[in-house]
Order: structure tokens, then C-alpha cells, then sequence
């Protein structure tokens, strides 16, 4: 009687994963009941269920209507059905697990059936497996759970997409939540790139927050960000100190063979686990003193020197002397350079020439000195504990600043918003780089990626990996897409404009998040890069709700429309629209302020002002 109950229609057209179905006339009422509950028939992105011997195949409307007939079918036999078509996804054996694929095809004349809750509650159960997290529930069934298995999820990496106000950061807000709950999970590891500084509110009790300028203070209690110039590969290095002065091969390979020079001293001096001299490159993350090497290079390139004394040039530069007679010779540390006196031939006074053979790098040594004078690189050239003596000496090694990134609780937020734009892209690349470095080679050790594997989720990731693999972040996230499944290293990609994300990287993501996409640009390129053949359920993404999603891919058995579970009020992230008008009276209202309240009889704009020279929109008088 069951299977009367749910009967649709026959199989009528099959090609591929697609089939064509003709509507019984016996379900053409739109509306039937199984067990009591009521289900519309023929409703986009519903489940289907063809059964085949012992086996049971699955599948999702895609399409309705005239349009759904096979193309080859006559007229005659079009005006006599009503037509669905569907998407093939998987199978499973009666009362059986469901799984993915198929290993047999419907034929003509195979009865369709609808599936019921109770089954879809077979196909998508399995709650009682600890490798399942809840992030919601399906929407159109508020008794099923929508579970995701991390086993996929995380090494496979996963990409969540929507708009402006989809609910993006809340769904990103709580799959953090599931996936860093300690008591099920007490050795999981997140790292998020958070470039508007959104999710410290959000997850602040289990995580450390880095951030350039941070205020110990604050309720967050945020650490300092620091990522120790010598501990990026020459590359990097390159790019963050001399930006588009790159010069030719020849000026490269001058600041190079110099690099590795300071290194190899250092390393001399203060021996290194794991670094030899045989082995030893400008990549090496080995500390040295960046400031004696550009004031080192500063005097080559611009130094005058007496020209008739005699000896070596170096042992006469010629300085210029300030009011008390005294050499103007600089400070390395600070990045002051030297004051050098004008070349000067003039008969009857002392000769004064530039240095022999000068290194043609003059552009990029005085754009390195800006740098290493202008505090908003200090997270860079001026790390405290991790920077370097004269001689290469430090206080701490890499092992510390790994260990507060991923060793000490299950997340770690790095707030990148203090960063300047001009290195955004090379410093987020610099970061990755040395997380899939350090987990690349412990692979084998307890705190490697393949004991305890890292999720790296990246924010706004459309601002730095839409350049066609030019900029450092996209090589690096391409190689962890590529190739980090294997060492215990996932990606989870965030962002409103998945069209301007390379599609090599998406395509790598085995697990999507759809919020809703209004752009058509958008939503072809996850159409594009998803493995299942859905586009009639992709088709739907304009028309979501907010904090509504799909959820497609390897960690879900079937693909779900559904319901986020959204956090506290207090623990969402710092991402809600302001309120232009609110109903709510203000001291009860959850979003103080608007263009309902009275003007302020005194606005105080020097506090505007205040918080933009500070770079900070926490001050003194601002109330956290």
C-alpha cells in the first residue's frame, strides 16, 4: 500500500545521470499523504526513489513541466504526460546504507516513487557516529537533522558562498562552533584569516586572537601579531620589502647572495636544529639581522668616500657632520641612514667620490629603509621576542609562534585588518606558506597535519586569490587544494563573489556551502566547479532565505536544503547590517542607534578622528 502511496510515475527517457519521467495521472493532484503527512508533488530539489531488484536508486527533481520531456519524443506522445526530469546521485540496498554513485542505471518503464521523511531520516541518519556534526536541520523536515562528516569535510576541503547579508559569517560562525566543541572533539584545530577582525565576538572564548596593535585588555584578551620577517622564504621577502622595485636578475641575486651570507654567519654562531651550511638557502627560516643588512647595503650603494688618503674606500667614507661636529652616521635599527658628503672635485679641497662599483639597487634599498621605519611594518621588521641581535640571536625560535597559532586552543583567529593593503596578498601567502611547511614536514610527528589535521578558513578569500596564480596566496592555497588532503591540511573558502575566486581552486572543494546567490556570474561558477550534475537545485539559489543553504558534496550523503542553526544573539559574529530604523525602544534594542534616535545635542567628532589615526575602533573613550 506504501509504495501506491508514494508512486509518481514511469521512467520514460534515460540519458546519463539524467532521467525523464512520465507523472501518473493518479499523482497529477499535486498534494498526497504517506503516514499522515502531507507532500506536494513534483516540488524542485525533492528526493526521488526508483526502485531495481533489491536496490534502491536516488535522485533530485531538477526540472518540471513541458520543458523536463526528452528532446527526441514526438509531439503527440509530449501533449499526453506531464514531465519531470531528474539528476541521478546515488543508491542504496533496501533498508540498507545510502552511498554515493551507482552501480547499475534505471530502464524504461522503472516505477518512481517519492520518499517519504521517514526515509529521508534513513538515508540522512547516522547521528549517533561522532564524525557527524549538526549545523542545522533539512527545511522542509524540522525533524531531520542536517549532519556533516568531518571525516570530508575538513581534509577535503569545503568553500562557503553567498551574498551580502545571506547569512555567510553566522553559517561560517557555527560550523566553527560544531567543529571545535572540545568535549567531542578536544584536539581540533582551526586557523582563521579574518580580515575584518568579525569573529573574535564569535568564538573569543575558545580561540586566540591575533592582531596587529591588539589591546591586551580587551575582553578578547588579543595578542600581538607578529610574523618574523626571517621566517619567510627569499620570495616573500622580496615582494613585502621591494613591492614593484623588482629590478633585474642581476640586483636579485645581489640581495640574495647577501641574505644567505647574514644566515650562514648566524647560523654559525647560534647552530640550528635541522639547518647544516651543506643545506643551508636564502628560504631557510633562519634569523638574522635585516636591519644591519640593508644599513650594510645602504652604505655600498650611496657612500661617498676621501678619495686621496689612501687604503681601502670603506676605511674613509666621507659623512656629514651635524652641528656638534659629530658623524651622521645613521642607526640600523631604526632604519636611519647615514648622511653622506656631496662628490666634490674642486681644485685646493679634498677629492670626494662614490664608492667603486656600486650595486645598482638604490630604489629598493630606500623603499626597505621607508619600511623599516614606518611602525605599521613593525608586525614584520620589528617582532620583539623573535627578532633578531646583530648577530642573529633571538629571544624565541618558530616553535613559540607555531604553538600559539595552532598548539594552544582549538582556534586561532588571525585578525588581519591592521595589515597594509600593499602586502595584504603576500603576507596572507607568507602565512599559509609557513603553516603547510611546518605541517608538511611533521607529518609524521603527533602535532603534524596527518595526527592532527588543520582547517585553514579564509575570509573575503575573493580579495587575494583572484589573481591567476600571480600573488603569493594564490600559489600557496592552490598547492594546499592540490595537495594538502594527503598531510592532514583542509581549506574552507569563504566569500560573497565566487566568480572572481580561480576556478582551479574551487573546483578542488569537495564540499559546498550555498547560501543565497543572486549574481548569474556566481552562480554558474559553482554550478561549474560542483561534481554532481544539479543545476536545476543551484537554480534555486536566488530565492533562499536568509541563513537558508545547500549544502552539497563529499561530507553530506545527499545534497540538503537547510536550516543553519544559528548562534546566541551575543556570540554571532561583528557582521549584522545596522539598523537604519528600529521598532524596539533603544535600551532594549540588540542594535543601539539608527535614524530614529534624537541628534545629539554635542556630537563629538574628535573620537571619530581619534579611532581613524589610531587605526583601531576600540579607544580610550569608546566603550568596548
Amino acid at each position: 500500500m506504501a509504495n501506491k502511496e508514494t508512486y509518481l510515475g514511469d521512467v520514460k527517457d534515460v540519458n546519463g545521470t539524467t532521467v525523464s519521467i512520465a507523472l501518473s495521472k493518479d499523482s497529477l493532484t499535486g498534494f498526497i499523504y504517506i503516514n499522515g503527512q502531507g507532500y506536494r508533488v513534483g516540488q524542485i530539489g525533492s528526493f526521488i526513489r526508483i526502485p531495481i531488484g533489491f536496490n534502491n536508486l536516488f535522485g533530485i527533481i531538477s526540472q518540471v513541466g513541458a520543458s523536463a520531456a526528452p528532446d527526441n519524443k514526438p509531439d503527440a506522445t509530449l501533449m499526453n504526460h506531464q514531465w519531470m526530469k531528474i539528476q541521478l546521485i546515488g543508491e542504496a540496498q533496501t533498508n540498507g546504507t545510502f552511498q554515493r554513485g551507482m552501480s547499475q542505471y534505471p530502464t524504461i518503464g522503472d516505477e518512481v516513487h517519492l520518499v517519504s521523511e521517514k526515509e529521508l531520516k534513513s538515508i540522512y541518519g547516522q547521528p549517533d557516529k561522532p564524525y557527524f556534526v549538526k549545523v542545522g536541520h533539512i527545511s522542509n523536515a524540522d525533524s531531520i537533522p542536517a549532519l556533516i562528516d568531518i571525516n570530508k569535510l575538513v581534509t577535503r576541503h569545503s568553500a562557503v558562498v553567498g551574498t551580502t547579508g545571506s547569512g555567510k559569517s553566522t553559517t561560517v560562525a557555527s560550523i566553527m562552533n560544531a567543529l571545535t566543541d572540545e568535549t567531542r572533539y578536544p584536539s581540533a584545530r582551526v586557523i582563521m584569516l579574518d580580515l575584518h577582525g568579525e569573529y573574535a565576538q564569535a568564538l573569543g572564548d575558545k580561540a586566540n586572537v591575533y592582531k596587529i596593535n591588539a589591546n591586551p585588555n580587551s575582553k578578547f584578551k588579543e595578542k600581538e601579531l607578529y610574523i618574523p620577517f626571517w621566517a619567510l622564504n627569499f620570495d616573500e621577502l622580496y615582494e613585502i620589502c621591494f613591492g614593484d622595485q623588482e629590478g633585474g636578475e642581476k640586483e636579485r641575486n645581489i640581495i640574495m647572495e647577501r641574505l644567505q651570507k647574514y644566515k650562514r654567519d648566524s647560523l654559525l654562531k647560534y647552530p640550528k636544529k635541522g639547518a647544516s651550511l651543506d643545506t643551508l638557502s636564502a628560504d631557510t627560516p633562519v634569523p638574522f639581522s635585516i636591519h644591519h643588512l640593508w644599513y650594510e647595503l645602504y652604505v655600498e650603494t650611496f657612500a661617498t668616500y676621501y678619495k686621496d688618503r689612501g687604503g681601502r674606500p670603506f676605511d674613509h667614507i666621507a659623512y656629514e657632520l651635524d652641528v656638534n661636529g659629530d658623524e651622521l652616521k645613521g642607526n640600523a635599527k631604526m632604519g636611519i641612514p647615514p648622511v653622506f658628503k656631496n662628490v666634490s672635485n674642486v681644485a685646493g679641497e679634498e677629492k670626494i667620490n662614490y664608492l667603486p662599483s656600486p650595486p645598482n639597487i638604490g630604489k629598493q634599498i630606500s623603499l626597505l629603509g621607508t619600511k623599516l621605519r614606518v611602525p605599521r611594518y613593525d608586525f614584520i621588521f620589528q617582532p620583539k621576542e623573535w627578532l633578531p641581535d646583530d648577530d642573529g640571536k633571538v629571544d624565541k625560535d618558530l616553535d613559540e609562534l607555531i604553538k600559539g597559532w595552532i598548539g594552544e586552543k582549538p582556534v586561532t583567529i588571525l585578525d588581519l585588518s591592521g595589515v597594509p593593503a600593499d602586502i595584504l596578498q603576500t603576507t596572507i601567502g607568507a602565512v599559509l606558506r609557513i603553516l603547510y611547511e611546518a605541517l608538511f614536514w611533521s607529518r609524521d610527528l603527533s602535532q603534524g597535519g596527518r595526527n592532527r589535521p588543520l582547517l585553514i578558513v579564509m575570509e573575503e578569500a575573493h580579495i587575494y586569490l583572484n589573481d591567476d596564480f600571480k600573488g603569493m596566496a594564490s600559489r600557496v592555497v592552490q598547492r594546499i587544494v592540490k595537495e594538502g588532503r594527503k598531510y592532514g591540511i583542509g581549506a574552507m573558502i569563504v566569500s560573497q563573489r565566487p566568480s572572481e575566486i580561480n576556478s582551479t581552486i574551487l573546483s578542488q572543494c569537495g564540499t559546498f556551502f550555498a547560501l543565497r546567490l543572486a549574481n548569474s556570474s556566481d552562480r554558474s561558477h559553482i554550478t561549474s566547479a560542483m561534481s554532481d550534475n544539479l543545476d536545476g537545485l543551484t537554480n534555486m539559489l536566488p530565492i533562499l532565505r536568509t541563513g537558508e543553504a545547500i549544502i552539497l558534496g563529499e561530507a553530506v550523503k545527499l545534497p540538503m536544503r537547510t536550516i543553519i542553526e544559528a548562534p546566541p544573539k551575543n556570540r554571532r559574529p561583528d557582521s549584522q547590517d545596522p539598523i537604519v530604523f528600529d521598532e524596539v525602544p533603544t535600551d532594549e534594542s540588540m542594535h543601539p542607534g539608527g535614524w530614529g534616535n534624537k541628534m545629539e545635542a554635542t556630537p563629538n567628532f574628535e573620537e571619530l578622528i581619534e579611532t581613524w589615526r589610531a587605526q583601531n575602533p576600540k579607544i580610550d573613550k569608546v566603550k568596548p
